[in-house]
C-alpha cells in the first residue's frame, strides 16, 4: 500500500486503541493480529473497526474521518442479479416432424437416426444437416 507518510499509519492507531480500551474482545484482537501479518484489511473488517472505534471517547474524530475515508476507497464487491432462465437452445419443431415424418417410414434410416438423436440430446442442428433433412422428406 502506497502511503503519503510512510511513518503515519491512522489504522495501525485505530487498531491498537481499540485493542487496548476493549482487551477481552476478540474481534479486535484478531484483526489487529491480521492487520500485523497480512498489513491490510478487507472493507468489512474496516468497517466492524469503524464500528468499534466509534464507541470509544479518547479517539479524535480526525482519525475516525481518515478511517471512514479509507474505506470509501476501497472498492465495494457487488453480486449481479441472475440472468433470466432462457434455455439456450429451442428445439425446431418443424425439424422434429420431419425427422418423426422419415423414421416412421423408414425406421431403420441411420443418418436420419444420428440426426434425431442430436435432436433429442438438444444440440442445434446445422445448416447442412436441415437441408439434408429437407431432402429426405421431399423423397417421401
Amino acid at each position: 500500500m502506497n502511503r503519503l507518510k510512510p511513518g503515519v499509519d491512522i489504522v495501525y492507531d485505530i487498531l491498537l486503541a481499540v485493542a487496548e480500551a476493549q482487551p477481552h474482545n476478540t474481534f479486535a484482537q484478531s484483526i489487529l493480529f491480521q492487520y500485523q501479518e497480512r498489513g491490510g484489511l478487507s472493507k468489512k473488517q474496516l468497517q466492524g473497526l469503524l464500528g468499534k472505534a466509534k464507541k470509544l471517547t479518547s479517539l479524535p474524530q480526525s482519525k475516525l474521518a481518515t478511517l471512514e475515508a479509507i474505506i470509501l476507497k476501497k472498492p465495494e464487491k457487488n453480486k449481479s442479479a441472475l440472468p433470466a432462465n432462457v434455455p439456450m437452445f429451442t428445439k425446431d419443431e418443424i425439424a422434429g416432424e420431419m425427422i418423426n415424418k422419415i423414421l416412421t417410414k423408414y425406421p431403420s434410416h441411420l443418418r436420419v437416426k444420428y440426426l434425431k438423436a442430436k435432436f433429442e440430446n438438444n444440440e442445434p442442428l446445422s445448416s447442412s444437416e436441415l437441408t439434408e433433412l429437407q431432402r429426405f422428406s421431399k423423397l417421401l
